[in-house]
């Protein structure tokens, strides 16, 4: 198949949206296979907490890159984008369509894009940007990052330290904003369309009220549970960046007396709409992506109205 007749479909929008949904949905009826795009559901064993689709589901409508790594072990973007275009070529190669779901958008940016070429780390710098937290605080060197480079500040969580400092390490050394950085190559220079479907709800109110009745079903179905048992498997690994997964660093404090249980729960609602307004935020700043309201009826109908309209091969459509 030419390079020109292949696509690619893109499948995101902030956490509690339903886009798990509505990719089982398309799978059934078109061509597809799946690729999750989930910093979380990488690992084994977090399951409750990310949201996993059930074992039925999964053995129904098969998943690459879930459940691939242990909770110590590190997965970066690299890793990300060198199996995520290994598989879209596999899936290409069978002239059936890669649809890639999920909600860690660095992960997207980096697959479409390409992985910007960035400077090794300076110790020295990373010493004295630490030293400014330590002084006036880590708020103060969050509002530095939005002066300096408001797209990634804008990407990048008020508390997370470690992002914080990195973005301002890279504008310092470069003299660049990180988006500015050129890039290895990406999705959109191999000649492969990608189609871009984004979820949204109507309001705010109706994705906090999503958010909120998710946790709600976490808990009760054992996140607890599950974060200690992880917890024992692996006691050091706290600070590991499967452990900073909103709701498991969360139940991780709970788990240390350092929180109660309705503290908890207020934390991971609060984590989990920061994370909302995050990926809101980064996909309004995107071009090319095709909104509809996940609220609304006929969604899977609308959506495969406008694949048809990309002149995406169907073949093998259900009725």
């Amino acid at each position: 198949m030419p390079l020109a007749d292949q696509h690619v479909i893109f499948l995101h929008g902030p956490t509690a949206t339903g886009k798990s949904s509505l990719a089982l949905e398309l799978a059934s009826r078109f061509p597809i296979d799946l690729i999750s795009v989930d910093s979380g559901q990488v690992y084994r064993g977090m399951e409750i907490g990310t949201a996993r689709l059930s074992e039925d589901l999964l053995a129904q409508f098969p998943h690459h890159l879930i459940g691939i790594r242990d909770v110590p072990e590190i997965f970066s973007v690299g890793d990300f984008c060198t199996q995520a275009r290994f598989h879209i070529d596999e899936i290409l190669k069978r002239e059936r369509i890669p649809l890639l779901v999920g909600g860690t958008m660095f992960y997207f940016s980096a697959l479409l894009r390409g992985i910007p070429k960035l400077p090794a780390a300076d110790q020295e710098l990373r010493q004295r940007l630490g030293g400014d937290v330590r002084q006036n605080g880590l708020g103060a060197t969050y509002r530095r990052l939005q002066k300096m480079d408001p797209v990634s500040a804008n990407r990048i969580d008020s508390n997370d330290r470690q992002r914080i400092l990195r973005a301002l390490e890279i504008n310092i050394l470069t003299g660049k904003r990180v988006s500015e950085c050129a890039s290895s190559d990406g999705l959109d220079k191999t000649g492969v369309k990608v189609s871009r479907v984004s979820l949204s709800l109507s309001d705010r109110r109706t994705l906090h009220r999503c958010i909120d009745d998710r946790l709600r079903e976490m808990i009760d179905s054992g996140l607890v549970d599950e974060v200690r048992g992880i917890r024992s498997r692996y006691p050091q690994c706290r600070k590991t960046p499967a452990m900073k997964s909103v709701g498991y660093q969360q139940v991780w404090s709970y788990l240390e007396n350092e929180v109660d249980e309705r503290q908890m729960i207020a934390d991971i609602a609060t984590a989990t709409r920061r994370l909302a307004k995050r990926q809101l935020t980064w996909l309004r700043h995107e071009r090319g992506l095709t909104w509809f309201d996940a609220s609304s009826g006929g969604l899977v109908s609308s959506v495969s109205r406008y694949l048809d309209a990309a002149n995406i091969s169907m073949i093998g459509r259900q009725a």
